[in-house]
């Protein structure tokens, strides 16, 4: 009779010790696969650790080792594109601040250039009625001089007026973008029934 009876206890040690493995296993997997980055799911898991998916289902040990894998995985993700989120705006709002920092400095030239010219205008109709006549085409040749710089500070102006429009549709777009991700993140971020 001890034969019979050693033998279930044979068969459940067996059965543990097989249990023990399979969680090992699972285990070995599941740290494998975050290190290669790969995409966890319980099939996936199942497959690397060379068990079952229903082992990894029906076991309670085995269930709370994946979803345990599964969390960390979504929280991971979730800093990941959380950080690459945070990357990708600041970089855009530094473009924008740095464009309108530039177009800020570029509208004071132009002001004070105008200014200037303004002020020599003046002078040259002073000089003009005082001086004699053979100095006018030098003070014209001043005047064209002024004039051709004033027109490529206004290009200039007109040039990072556009650059700062297109920053700030850039921005406007990366904005909605990251928006649109982050939902889809939230989204899939909710836990699966397992």
């Amino acid at each position: 009779m001890t034969s019979t009876a050693d033998s279930p206890a044979a068969a459940i040690a067996a059965r543990r010790r097989q249990t023990r493995d399979k969680l090992t296993q699972l285990e070995k997997a599941i740290t494998q696969l975050r290190r290669e980055r790969g995409r966890l799911n319980v099939r996936t898991i199942a497959e690397r650790a060379g068990v079952s998916a229903t082992f990894c289902y029906e076991n309670t040990d085995a269930r709370a080792l994946v979803q345990a894998a599964l969390v960390d995985a979504r929280r991971r993700q979730v800093q990941g594109a959380q950080q690459k989120h945070e990357r990708i705006e600041a970089s855009w709002r530094e473009r924008a601040l740095n464009a309108e920092e530039t177009l800020t400095r570029t509208q004071e030239t132009v002001f004070t250039q105008r200014k200037r010219i303004g002020e020599l205008m003046g002078q040259l109709r002073d000089v003009e009625r005082t001086a004699p006549a053979d100095s006018a085409p030098l003070l014209r040749t001043e005047n064209a001089s002024l004039k051709r710089r004033l027109d490529q500070t206004t290009q200039e102006h007109r040039s990072l007026q556009e650059r700062l429009e297109g920053a700030r549709s850039n921005l406007r777009f990366a904005e909605k973008r990251i928006a649109d991700l982050e939902a889809q993140l939230l989204e899939q971020g909710q836990p699966r029934p397992i």
